[in-house]
């Protein structure tokens, strides 16, 4: 009895492990899109305006160190 009840068990573990989840391999990342023309056009033109607005905004402190260092210099 104890021998048939060995051998039921290692053949009941036999069957478990041929019969356990197997891997998945994942998926492939999905392409990269290009962004569309219109997109890109209004990327450049904001990249255009903040470099427009930070260039007037160094003139502006530019010109107030300026007139500070001057009001300063005539105390």
């Amino acid at each position: 009895m104890n021998k048939s009840l060995l051998m039921a068990s290692l053949i009941a573990a036999a069957a478990l492990v041929a019969c356990g989840k197997k891997e998945e391999m994942p998926a492939p990342p999905p392409a990269p899109v290009a962004a569309p023309a219109a997109v890109a056009d209004a990327a450049a033109s904001a990249a255009e305006a903040v470099a427009s607005a930070a260039g007037s905004v160094a003139d502006a402190a530019a010109t107030a160190a300026a007139a500070a260092a001057s009001m300063a210099a005539s105390k």
